[in-house]
């Protein structure tokens, strides 16, 4: 989509020469930020490494030290964990609602310690996984909170959008997003300026001033042709996402295979649609039955964090929520450039789906 204006953009950075840290970067760092609206915007490699700054950042500051513990949902693509170990940060493993697969706000008070610092909300599928009860606690209880917004760009919560409800969000732009690069590409959103300085300079090397390095960063920086794409791409992000409302709008009104479960009207209004979950006790053999009748799936995820070799320690937790919608969740076909014609075939198909008896 938008290929003309794309290849103008890279067209641009190449003539220009420049193709690190210059005009094309600012320029999208203020226009995510004006969109998102927050104060500052700051370009980095990819989503994994935007958590892992903001982290970063808060334990440079002094906010957060090695062995505090950070509030994570436990229906998560596994990102969000890493970036809070990588920092010597420990995971608190929350279940999520089974109606919105987003983290219980119910359940987070009761998984506060004293060495609680953060709460890490992730806007999964798409969906504003915010509540005002979430807002509350942090607020009562002084802690941070961040936003995964690597799959909800452009979802709003009330007037204000997903990227603004918190003290910081990491943004993923990787190509597959509602707001998608050509590559890795990502960024960190937040009103606090000495965050956005410190997140800066530590994917900079450490360094905000050219060959001094106060802290032992890293290379993480948002390329100039990246930038450029994403300028295009930005321009035309709620126009997407309108019509990833109204597949989503059309799979609810007429999905009706009581072997599935789908998500409600509800969920649609709170949703930029990154996905469209299905839930399936037959899972596997719907998705063989989609594949056979050439109709294309995903499994968003297969393996709960918690039950991943990396996280070998958990092996014995149990967080049944969370493992039934890994085991049961498929994803639907939803993108922009999807007819209508389309669409209906897949209702179709779904409303026909009779799972084999053995």
């Amino acid at each position: 989509m938008h290929a003309d204006e794309i290849s103008q953009a890279v067209r641009r950075v190449i003539d220009g020469g420049w193709y690190l840290q210059g005009n094309e970067n600012k320029a999208f760092e203020e226009e995510y930020a004006r969109y998102t609206g927050t104060a500052h915007c700051v370009g980095c490699g990819n989503g994994l490494d935007s958590l892992t700054l903001i982290l970063r950042a808060y334990v440079e500051m002094g906010v957060m030290s090695p062995g505090d513990e950070v509030i994570v949902p436990a229906n998560t693509y596994i990102a969000s964990i890493l970036a809070v170990t990588e920092n010597g940060l420990k995971p608190v493993l929350v279940e999520p609602r089974a109606d919105t697969f987003q983290i219980d706000d119910a359940l987070i008070e009761q998984a506060v310690t004293p060495r609680t610092r953060a709460v890490m909300i992730v806007h999964l599928y798409g969906r504003c996984a915010y509540t005002d009860k979430i807002g509350a606690t942090c607020k009562a209880r002084r802690l941070k909170l961040i936003e995964d917004n690597a799959q909800a760009h452009g979802c709003t919560f009330g007037a204000r959008r997903t990227g603004s409800l918190g003290d910081a969000a990491g943004h993923s732009f990787y190509p597959g997003k509602n707001l998608g690069a050509l590559g890795d590409a990502g960024a960190v959103t937040t009103d606090d300026g000495t965050l956005a300085d410190t997140v800066r300079a530590l994917g900079n090397y450490g360094s905000s001033r050219k060959y001094v390095f106060d802290m032992k960063g890293r290379n993480s920086r948002l390329d100039e042709i990246q930038a450029a794409v994403l300028r295009v791409k930005l321009r035309y992000l709620d126009d997407d996402n309108a019509k990833r409302r109204r597949i989503a709008e059309y799979y609810v009104s007429h999905i009706s295979n009581p072997r599935l479960r789908i998500p409600d009207e509800e969920y649609c209004r709170n949703s930029v649609h990154h996905i469209f979950p299905v839930m399936c006790a037959r899972r596997d053999a719907l998705q063989r039955y989609l594949a056979d009748n050439g109709v294309g799936t995903m499994i968003h995820y297969p393996i709960p964090p918690h039950k991943q070799k990396c996280y070998a320690e958990w092996g014995g937790t149990s967080l049944p929520v969370t493992e039934r919608i890994h085991r049961e969740e498929l994803s639907m076909p939803l993108n922009p450039t999807m007819t209508a014609d389309e669409a209906k075939t897949v209702v179709r198909l779904l409303n026909a789906f009779r799972p084999p008896s053995t």
